[in-house]
């Protein structure tokens, strides 16, 4: 058996250092043997979220595809830029709006790496921690270990692959840590 993970940045920039990230973490989660799904979150347009907009409209589209494919996932592995020492709007947002869809049911019971990656000096690493409450408060059981990429505008090769052995190291493990875990709270 085998997990299926769904792995995003919170960034829709184009140039976006997360999204590098993601892809580094897509390709590990296939060769750790589980299953990845890299989705671009510029592709789940979605109004700021607002309870009259919600109200008069519901979930918009964009929120039900993404939830929908959620459901077909095990686990999550996110890359979440860290804006004035915290997650990034489009994170939360997207987040917010997962939870008003049948009360966040989708997230509750999945497994979740939290990785970032920044120019500065620790990575993006304060914004992790503000990432692990929100996604606690849903139901979302997160890897205890996580992983910051700092000076992340010099980490990564032409190819896309991560400069330092070392963080190439890191990610593998992590990704093979997060299938265990989405396998065991899967049952």
């Amino acid at each position: 058996m085998s997990a299926r993970i769904l792995v995003f940045a919170g960034s829709a920039r184009r140039a976006s250092l997360n999204k590098r990230l993601a892809a580094v973490l897509s390709a590990s989660i296939v060769a750790a043997g589980g299953e990845a799904t890299l989705i671009d979150l510029a592709d789940y347009e979605m109004p700021l979220y607002h309870g009259d907009w919600e109200a008069d409209n519901g979930p918009p589209e964009a929120a039900r595809r993404l939830n929908a494919l959620l459901a077909q996932h095990d686990g999550l592995a996110l890359a979440s830029p860290e804006n004035n020492a915290s997650i990034s709007a489009l994170m939360k947002n997207t987040l917010d709006w997962l939870s008003r869809i049948d009360g966040g049911a989708t997230l509750q019971g999945k497994a979740a790496l939290l990785t970032a990656a920044s120019p500065g000096a620790l990575g993006g690493l304060r914004g992790l921690n503000h990432l692990r409450d929100i996604l606690h408060t849903l139901g979302v059981t997160t890897l205890p270990q996580t992983l910051a990429v700092s000076r992340a505008h010099e980490a990564f090769a032409e190819d896309g692959s991560l400069v330092n052995e070392r963080q190439r190291g890191q990610v593998d493990q992590l990704a093979t840590r997060l299938i265990h875990l989405a396998l065991a709270l899967k049952g």
